[in-house]
């Protein structure tokens, strides 16, 4: 259990910030938190790493344990259903997970941004970019080759930049247009 508690120790701050970007309901992020890793616990016997780093791999759960959710949601489950088995936060814990979340406002407008951009790109760019996944280990979390997930980053970063400055001309780096005084 000790190879456990280190993956945990490395993995739980990321993780969190991970779902704080989906969700401002903390007990919703700290319910996302701990499936992940009760999932992780359960089958951490089958992790391999020479398949991959731990990260990767606790990464690869968090996002099917948020597919999965959001199934869930999408299904209009009662809200009593929802609740059923919900351990209510202490105040301190709703606290810290308020302050990860205002943490994380900028992320989660990128979040709400990256709507524009297929799904398959937006993994890409919240694995990479927002989670601190090298390349090889968010194309390890989503069963594609490297070489694959580096195109798409590209053309995801390609589109988000067009999408945040379309009055911009193709080339043209705004931090380089003289100043304008009146």
């Amino acid at each position: 259990m000790a190879g456990f508690e280190a993956l945990y120790r490395a993995n739980v701050a990321a993780v969190t910030a991970y779902f704080a970007r989906r969700s401002a309901d903390p007990q919703t992020v700290a319910d996302l938190t701990a499936d992940t890793f009760v999932q992780a616990i359960m089958s951490f016997a089958t992790f391999d790493p020479r398949k991959g780093t731990s990260r990767a791999w606790v990464f690869g759960i968090a996002r099917r344990i948020y597919a999965a959710h959001c199934e869930a949601h999408s299904q209009q489950r009662s809200r009593v259903e929802r609740l059923a088995g919900r351990r209510e936060l202490a105040p301190d814990e709703v606290g810290e997970l308020i302050d990860r979340i205002d943490a994380e406002r900028a992320g989660r407008a990128l979040v709400t941004g990256l709507t524009t951009l297929p799904a398959a790109d937006r993994a890409v760019v919240e694995l990479v970019d927002l989670a601190g996944l090298q390349p090889k280990e968010a194309a390890l979390a989503l069963g594609i080759a490297p070489g694959a997930l580096r195109m798409r980053l590209m053309r995801a970063r390609a589109r988000l930049r067009k999408a945040a400055s379309p009055d911009l001309a193709p080339g043209i780096d705004p931090a380089s247009e003289p100043e304008v005084r009146t």
